[in-house]
């Protein structure tokens, strides 16, 4: 078949540093495409040059056999390309049925006619979401689902999904994998970015691995393993030890946190369990569990019932937190799963991003951080998590997302907190990445802090847990050692 869209010899490069070098590809009409490497390996890169979000500094891109220019996302969406990006690009203030059909709308629209037609697409791609429902309402995985029936809505011949199932269950995933099939079927080329390297290699017919910005191995799928394409990303063996459920338990400290019938309307009900130092404690849940509100509520995110919403006890002492500031004040950090919104300024720098974490700190003076302060904390945060930039001065926004992850995780810890929370704290984030992540949060536990852990991907649970707190419908159901269940036992529990 002649290709979709061919690269011949691109380079970008950022401030003279290149971020994808000498890259030839080809893509090809019922392909999937699956294209792997590390944090800052050049993959968004790539995929943003194919959707017109940046321009190549060298090099052809090729449609159809003739050369393109791809100025904008606007003129590659005309000719038939288009990204789900792994950060969610919705119109927070518009409905989901209203974002779906947004460029495409007619003279006079009514909206209920747009609901109408919203709810029958989103159906057919097995996707429940409300098209009413106000996309600022959402959680990460709904976003995700409409980002995802946004771009098939398009009819285009070139989809990319930059990690389209980060956020998503184990039976949104399904939907996801049977909807790829169809667009395969149906003629379209399709560019898959995944650090799940079991669905690259269930999902793809070709996978290209990247390193340093360079192009170094591709081939059919069927050519790979798992240990193949780690050795290509990273340039070395690792083992596949990194999901192995725990061997040991780490024995509780005091008792750092309380909750006992905590409540939120409809999402949180009832819900009472403890937390400990020197311990991680998992929290595992289907999507719409409770588990995120609940973590938010104890970070003073979002408010409780004012009437019977239950009691919250921080070494004891009664706690309600009007806002974040005094929990961290208190010592409680919680590490977003919606890093873009939630947990950085993206057009500031790493120290900057830094630098507000310190001012958010008590160890801080009120509204002041002098830059003779600021800088050795900023590198040394830096250096301690390999946060991969060209200096402490690059924007958050031209980082890989999992040196973003990586920033909001040292913005929460600098500020010396006594209970830190992760939620998802490895969504999109490589192989190499999350290794490094796991050590972090296992030293943390070790140096004495109380740790939750909220992930939706079972063998992290396993892996990093001390404890395991399973959520279902609002509340705790189950509390499990990782000796005493298994994957099969904990999402039995989750839905039963």
């Amino acid at each position: 078949m002649t290709p979709v869209i061919e690269f011949r010899g691109v380079s970008k490069s950022y401030r003279g540093v290149p971020a994808v070098s000498d890259i030839s590809l080809t893509i090809r009409g019922g392909e999937v495409l699956a294209v792997l490497g590390e944090n800052g390996a050049g993959k968004s890169t790539l995929t943003k040059m194919m959707a017109g979000v940046v321009e190549p500094t060298a090099g052809e891109i090729l449609l159809d056999g003739k050369p393109v220019r791809l100025p904008n996302p606007a003129v590659a969406l005309d000719l038939g390309i288009a990204m789900v990006f792994q950060e969610t690009s919705l119109v927070p203030s518009m409905t989901v049925g209203q974002n779906l059909f947004l460029g495409d709308e007619k003279a006079f629209n009514r909206l209920r006619g747009v609901s109408i037609a919203s709810q029958q697409f989103l159906q057919s791609l097995n996707f429940n979401v409300d098209p009413t429902a106000l996309v600022s309402t959402l959680g990460v995985a709904k976003k995700q689902m409409v980002e995802i029936a946004r771009a098939v809505r398009k009819n285009v011949r070139l989809i990319i999904f930059d990690e389209p199932t980060a956020s998503l269950t184990p039976e949104e995933k399904q939907h996801f994998f049977a909807l790829v099939q169809r667009l395969k079927e149906s003629g379209i080329a399709i560019v898959f970015i995944s650090h799940a390297l079991e669905e690259a290699l269930m999902l793809a017919d070709r996978i290209m691995v990247m390193r340093d910005g360079e192009h170094i191995v591709d081939g059919p799928a069927s050519e790979f393993d798992r240990d193949r394409i780690i050795r290509a990303m990273v340039g070395r063996t690792m083992t596949d030890q990194l999901y192995d459920q725990k061997s040991t338990q780490r024995p509780r400290g005091r008792k750092v946190l309380t909750v006992e019938n905590l409540s939120l309307g409809k999402i949180v009900r009832n819900t009472s369990f403890s937390i400990y130092s020197g311990q991680i404690t998992g929290m595992f849940g289907l999507i719409g569990s409770g588990r995120t509100e609940t973590a938010k509520i104890i970070a003073g995110v979002i408010k409780r019932n004012f009437f019977h919403g239950g009691t919250i006890r921080l070494e004891g002492r009664p706690v309600r937190y009007r806002v974040p500031r005094a929990a961290v004040n208190d010592g409680i950090v919680y590490v977003t799963e919606d890093r873009k919104v939630e947990g950085f300024f993206e057009q500031l720098s790493i120290t900057d991003n830094l630098r507000m974490g310190h001012l958010a700190s008590k160890w801080s003076a009120p509204w002041v951080v002098k830059p003779s302060e600021i800088l050795p904390i900023a590198e040394h945060w830096r250096k301690a998590l390999h946060i991969r930039a060209i200096n402490g001065d690059t924007h958050v926004v031209e980082l890989s997302g999992g040196n973003q992850q990586k920033v909001v995780i040292a913005k929460g810890l600098l500020q010396k907190p006594k209970l830190v929370i992760f939620d998802e704290p490895t969504r999109g984030v490589d192989v190499g990445a999350i290794a490094e992540i796991h050590a972090l949060i296992k030293q943390l536990a070790d140096d004495g802090l109380a740790v939750i852990v909220i992930s939706s991907y079972l063998p992290e649970i396993l892996n990093l847990s001390d404890r395991i707190l399973v959520f279902r419908q609002g509340r705790v159901v189950e509390e499990f050692l990782p000796d005493q269940a298994d994957e099969e036992t904990i999402m039995y529990a989750s839905v039963h």
